[in-house]
Parts: C-alpha cells; structure tokens; sequence
C-alpha cells in the first residue's frame, strides 16, 4: 500500500499546507493519525462555507485530507496533551504548521518533542523560517510565498495589478517539500537510527519557485525584466490567440532551431530569408513588428486547425492555454495519472492525485477524508483506553 507502508505519521496541520504535506504521506501509504482541536477543528474544513457550496461536499479539504484518521483531543488541557505526547511516542513523524510559539506554549515543540522520542522526523512548516524577526508572523501563502518572495510582482505587467494566485498554489508547493524532506528524514534514519528536525516555509518554497530569476540576479547583479508579450525577445516562445480568442503557447525555447518550423507553419517561409528575422539577433531587435505579424496570421484560424498544421513541424513545440473543463476532459490527465478515484461509501470519489508514482510500490487512496473525530475512539482504543476510559475522557472535555 505504497511506499510507506508501515509508518505512523501525526499530524497537527491546519488549512493547507501542514495537511497537504500529511496528504502526501498518506498517499504514499503512512498511516496518518490527524489531531484537531475541539470546536470547528482543522479550520480548512470552512472552506465549504467559504466556497458558497450548498452541497454537502468540501472539496479542498477531501483533497488533502484522505486516508488519514481524524482524533479530537483538547491540547490546552493537561490530560489531552498527555494523550498527544503519548501519540508522539509511537511515531515515526510528526507533521505540522501551527506556528512554533503555539506548539511551544503545549510542549509541542521541535526540542520538547525529539528530547522525548529520539527516533522522531519532526517536520515544522512555517511562514517564513525558523529564524529571524518573522518566525512567529503568521502567513497564508498568499503572503509568504506569493507576495513576499517575489513570484508575484515578476508577474505583474508594468500599470497593471499584481495577479491573483490560485488557491493553495504555494501551500502544495510547500507540502510536497516537505514531504520528501521527511522521506529523506526516514531514510537517514535507517542508517543512524536517530530522528531530526526538517523544516520548510512558503518563503523559501517561494524563492526556491523564482530562483530562475533569483540566480541570474544573483550573478549578474540586475535582475530580469518582467515578461511582455509584445515585446518578447524570442517571439518563439510566446503566446498567441486563434481566431476564436483561444490562447496557445509557443514554446521554442531554442530560437534558431524552433524559428524555420515556426515560420513554416505560420505560413510565411519567405521570414525565413527576410533580413528583419534572419537570426536570434535580428529578431530580438525586430519583435514587435513580428510578433504583430504572428498574431495576425494565427487569427486566420482556429486553434484545432492550428494543431494539425503544428503536428506537420516536429520541432515546433506548443501548448494548448486550457481552461479546467479542457484539463479535466484530456486525455493525457488521465492518462498521466494526474486524477485518482478515492473509494467513498461504495462508490468511488475523483480528485486530483498527488505528484508523485512508485512503480515498484504502487500507492493508492483508501477513504475520504474523515469526519472531525471519526477515529477518535479508534485511536484511543489501539493506545490502551477502554469504553469507560473514553467516555470519561469525552465527558470531560479533552477528547470529542
């Protein structure tokens, strides 16, 4: 049942990505326990709400949430932090996003934690670090990974607005890192026997996204210029519009082998001679004049036309721009593995899967994601508690 078969994961994630790291493992077939607080518990379960659905589905959620079990305990209590500390000792990973401050104030913390299970991965996600004056800020990845590092303004047209970011683009980013930080974690446990902490935030996730630019920053000590269609210094990676208004992208990232297919296909093999577009150079300097002829004979037809005409140019490489109806009706989505049917009450559930196969230790979903408190008495039955224990425990508060 995956490659990680065998190992128990805790989780104390909230919204996305502390959950979405979770998610992972879970696909790759940890056993993931999931605490939450009383109350609304993982606060991501408002994303329903917040979506305007009035279906009784959370998406979002279901997403980063299935195959993990879902334990109520009430950490500001002593009683329940012992029940989580106990949960610590019995695990192979402890997954989080609560700012460290928090965990700090319960015994949650990196060092509290490893001093108590020596052999423990301990994955802290934050903001922006474990360092520094902003360690304890809180941050949406909005904020962190998408405002701050710098994605979001190499996005932004000169007099236009900062674009929007999709929901959890950094979150999943972030998740996956850490992800394969904890594998990483595992596996130089296997040699040394001993734990550690690893930690990522939507910052460094953010930066390590834009380091193309970061490094040619870096290096040569003024940074890019933001991209303009209409200005493209290689009008062979560009995008262009049919003659419905549909956008594609071409993508001849080498300029001199992708240009002649390009000029082929467009319908002007006479550019090829043309001194405006001889070379690399020449075209840089002439862009505007030939990007506006691009887009002017690309209008004269519709993108499925262009198709045919691009599949005649082995080495004209393009894209369809597809909208989520496009992406969810391909052929090659399916085919790529990038959809999953997660089992639900008999019947089945698809959701995009997570990035990543094991050919030799094939994962898959197990259930959807729990209700708050399913395996609540599950858990605390495989740690000891009997019925009446569980009662007590529920009547009190500390559990739900």
């Amino acid at each position: 049942m995956g490659p990680l078969d065998g190992v128990k994961v805790l989780e104390m994630g909230v919204w996305v990505a502390g959950p979405a790291a979770g998610g992972i493992l879970a696909d790759w077939g940890a056993d993931v326990v999931k605490i939450e607080p009383p109350g609304i518990g993982d606060p991501a379960r408002l994303f329903a709400t917040m979506l305007g659905s009035d279906l009784p589905f959370n998406p979002p959620f279901e997403m980063d949430n299935r195959s993990k079990r879902s334990i109520v305990i009430d950490l500001a209590t002593p009683a329940g932090q012992e029940l989580g500390l106990e949960l610590v000792d019995d695990a192979d990973v402890f997954v989080t996003n609560v700012r460290q401050a928090g965990l700090e104030r319960i015994g949650f913390d990196p060092q509290s934690l490893l001093a108590r299970n020596g052999q423990l991965v301990y994955c802290a996600i934050t903001g922006f670090g474990l360092e520094g004056p902003d360690r304890d800020r809180a941050a949406y990845d909005i904020a962190a990974f998408w405002a701050r590092s710098g994605i979001a303004h190499m996005l932004t047209q000169p007099g236009a607005h900062p674009p929007f970011q999709r929901g959890g683009m950094g979150d999943h980013n972030t998740g996956l890192a850490a992800a394969g930080a904890v594998a990483a974690a595992l596996y130089s446990r296997e040699k040394t026997g001993n734990g550690q902490l690893v930690s990522t935030s939507l910052l460094r996730e953010g930066v390590y996204t834009l380091s193309f630019d970061l490094a040619a920053s870096l290096r040569f000590g003024v940074g890019l210029a933001v991209a303009d269609r209409k200005t493209m210094g290689n009008p062979c990676i560009n995008n262009y519009q049919d003659k419905e208004g549909r956008w594609f992208w071409i993508v001849g990232l080498e300029g001199d082998r992708h240009w002649p297919p390009l000029a082929r296909a467009a319908g002007h093999p006479e550019w090829l001679e043309d001194p405006r577009f001889v070379d690399a150079q020449a075209r840089a300097a002439n862009s505007e004049v030939l990007i506006t002829a691009l887009d002017e004979a690309f209008a004269t037809r519709t993108r499925a036309e262009w198709s045919e005409v691009f599949a005649a140019e082995p080495d004209l490489w393009w894209s369809p721009v597809q909208d989520l109806e496009e992406v969810l009706a391909d052929e090659q989505v399916h085919a790529a593995g990038a959809l999953c049917e997660v089992p639900d009450q008999g019947a089945t559930t698809l959701l995009p899967a997570s990035p990543c196969d094991f050919h030799g230790t094939p994962w898959q979903p197990r259930w959807m994601a729990p209700e708050q408190g399913q395996h609540t008495d599950e858990v605390l039955g495989e740690m000891g508690r009997d019925a009446g224990t569980i009662a007590e425990l529920r009547s009190k508060g500390v559990v739900a």
